[in-house]
């Protein structure tokens, strides 16, 4: 069974965890009975040796770290269409930055202490910011985007080159022939390669920042002050992919080429499904927003003054001498768990990286051994599969499912599912702390938790959209016999079955890929409220006066998107209700000395078997839904149509599964714990048994 959680005596909390063990009640048994300080510590303090400016400089940093890290799920969708990238190589980019996280991090968890924290922290976020560069350089190596097939010299080709005309237009083909040579295949690996570079860069500039601040924090801070300001870091930083999908909302409506427009503009608009936005820019935003958060950090002493004093709005006032002698009593007693402790921090310490290798795999044996430790870690891995899955591809899944732009999904990312989950994380806390919940409680609320956010994402499965009928593609998907209304219609036209101009006919909702696929011979633009609008004239396959817009058809069940999101807000508010109560569970359930590489391995966990893995699973399911590729040199490059009934299934059952994967964990770890309680009660009730026979 492994030890149990609550079996023998009450530990003291250690600095590592005091943050959420109930740390209030400990400051109330330790007020007025702090050692006296020493003159020097008792000096006015400048601005880098005050540990107040020291948490809003963390906090401003991890946002803006924070905001780099989600920026590229906010604008995975744009970053395909812009290099012809499948969702499987999107997903893999976006889980990279793993790799180097997962290779160092446990290392400087554990020796943290040894060096200058402050100057660590800016040196990571240094390379975050070059990592921000990085992702931003492939757009300015790179050729303007070609959304016409049409070449940058010869722009006025792009009235003709998708109409229907009797003959092909033989430059065109030339080109195509052209842009598979072997110097243009490399610079895209290159370009690729690059990004992939700058992602697992962010990685490893990303390791120091989040373990260094939390332990700097909470050794000088005063050890009543610890948690408000890690509260106060840990508010303000999951602010942070909301702000990703908020800046990535507004990048997107930019067009891509912002910088190096074409003569005359462009004629496409944010919901043209060609339409790539400035993604790129938000990445320089970011990293010009890193460089200025970590300047301050080269200024910090390795060491400052410990926080003397507790905040006045934390201090109470204690309830009568009576409990300042017995309080006092209480503290004489625990000095010596409190040298026991001390030693342990020492010799974890002391430790040389050969002997930390040599230790590692003993206490990570023991530690996976508990298996209230090992069923807590896996349901986490659950939920954040799912979660990463999410943030990776639930914008682009928008997109599709309900024909909006890349920008109106990431502001619904931004302003409604990521306030919620914080809002779901802020009462699992307030419910822990004011309940004062036991582990069996903690495990009740986490599996009630689970039952609710699998139970809210049932309907998902029956709200979406069909794929609508497009020409030439989903006929296999049980649209309308034959190619078009009028059979033949697009026979006397030469059209590249490669080319990628939509158009809808809005009567009778069918969808062409290009124009000359609907026999269209003109084209002309309307200008109306300063926007100008496309429309294709002419068109033989087409009935009425032949004319049609330009761009896919509008989604017909776009009433159903405000009820998706709130079923997907509210998982994600319920899911995170169990976030807090699942950590206190690991907190209290094993030993006093393997809890601080027991979190450490807990986060490497998680990144190894959920981060990492997942966007690369969920990309994958995304690639086999997909009906019409767009080929690039003979090679698929990005999906252009979805069957979206398939697509809405698979996506909506992979977080179905780990929903239930979470939730059949949490009810072991529930088991179990009633279990022990069992167990414990009858061995308390055997001993007082005895005791009353001795007596």
């Amino acid at each position: 069974m492994g030890p149990r959680i609550g079996e023998g005596q009450p530990q003291m909390p250690d600095r590592n965890t005091k943050a959420t063990m109930s740390t209030e009640d400990m400051c109330e048994s330790k007020v007025n009975l702090e050692p006296q300080e020493s003159c020097e510590d008792a000096q006015p303090q400048g601005l880098f040796r005050s540990i107040k400016f020291f948490v809003l400089c963390h906090s401003i940093l991890q946002l803006a770290q924070l905001m780099i890290s989600g920026y590229l799920k906010s604008s995975i969708s744009t970053v395909e269409k812009r290099f012809g990238l499948s969702s499987q190589t999107s997903g893999l980019l976006a889980a990279f930055n793993e790799v180097g996280n997962v290779s160092l991090i446990l290392f400087v968890s554990y020796f943290g202490s040894r060096v200058h924290r402050p100057r660590m922290i800016g040196c990571g976020a240094i390379l975050v910011a070059l990592a921000g560069l990085l992702m931003a350089l492939p757009h300015f190596i790179s050729e303007p985007y070609r959304y016409d097939r049409s070449s940058p010299e010869d722009r006025s080709r792009n009235f003709d080159s998708s109409l229907c005309l009797p003959t092909t237009v033989v430059p065109a083909s030339a080109l195509s022939n052209d842009s598979c040579s072997s110097h243009t295949e490399a610079k895209h690996l290159t370009l690729v390669a690059i990004m992939f570079t700058a992602q697992t860069l962010l990685g490893i500039g990303s390791v120091p920042i989040q373990p260094f601040g939390i332990s700097y924090i909470d050794d000088f801070a005063h050890h009543c002050n610890s948690p408000l300001y890690l509260g106060i870091l840990f508010a303000v930083t999951t602010m942070g992919p909301g702000v990703a999908y908020g800046l990535g909302s507004l990048m997107l409506r930019l067009y891509v080429d912002i910088d190096r427009m074409p003569e005359g503009g462009i004629t496409l608009t944010s919901k043209d499904p060609r339409w790539v936005g400035a993604w790129w820019l938000g990445f320089l935003i970011s990293a010009g927003l890193v460089v200025l958060a970590a300047s301050p950090y080269f200024f910090f002493p390795r060491k400052m003054p410990r926080e003397r004093h507790e905040l006045h709005f934390r201090r109470k006032v204690l309830a009568g001498s009576a409990l300042i002698v017995r309080k006092g009593e209480e503290h004489s007693s625990q000095q010596e768990p409190l040298k026991k402790e001390a030693g342990l921090a020492q010799i974890a310490q002391d430790l040389t990286v050969v002997q930390f290798i040599k230790v590692f795999p003993s206490v990570l044996l023991r530690t996976l051994r508990h298996p209230i430790f090992l069923l807590v870690v896996l349901s986490q891995v659950c939920t954040s599969s799912m979660v990463a899955g999410m943030a990776t591809f639930l914008p682009k899944f928008l997109e599709r499912q309900f024909s909006i732009t890349a920008s109106f999904a990431n502001l619904l990312l931004g302003c409604v599912s990521i306030p919620m989950a914080i809002v779901g994380i802020v009462v699992g806390s307030v419910l822990v702390k004011r309940l004062h919940l036991s582990p069996v409680q903690c495990s009740a609320l986490c599996l009630l938790g689970s039952l609710l956010c699998l139970l809210l994402s049932l309907p998902l499965f029956f709200i979406g959209c069909s794929t609508h009928h497009v020409v030439g593609i989903t006929r296999d998907l049980g649209a309308q016999p034959g190619t078009s209304l009028f059979p033949g219609c697009a026979e006397p036209c030469s059209c590249q079955s490669d080319d990628f101009n939509p158009v809808c006919d809005t009567s009778a909702y069918v969808e062409y890929t290009t124009p000359c696929h609907a026999g269209c011979t003109g084209r002309v633009v309307q200008e109306a409220l300063g926007k100008s609008q496309v429309f294709y004239t002419n068109c033989s396959c087409v009935a009425g006066d032949g004319m049609v817009p330009a761009g896919s058809c509008d989604s017909a069940c776009g009433h159903l998107l405000l009820p998706f999101i709130l079923l997907i807000s509210l998982g994600a508010a319920v899911a995170s209700i169990t976030h807090i109560p699942s950590f206190m569970l690991i907190l209290r359930g094993v030993k006093k000395e393997d809890k601080t590489l027991a979190v450490g391995m807990q986060f490497m966990l998680l990144r190894v078997l959920a981060w990492m893995p997942s966007p690369v699973i969920h990309g994958s399911a995304i690639d086999t839904t997909c009906v019409h590729w767009a080929l690039s040199c003979g090679r698929r490059a990005v999906c252009r149509y979805y069957d979206h009934d398939l697509l809405r299934t698979r996506f909506i059952g992979l977080q179905f599964f780990f929903k239930s994967g979470s939730l059949v964990c949490f009810a072991l770890a529930l088991a179990i714990l009633r279990q022990q309680n069992k167990e414990v009660r009858a061995t308390a009730t055997v001993k007082s048994s005895e005791l009353q026979q001795q007596l």
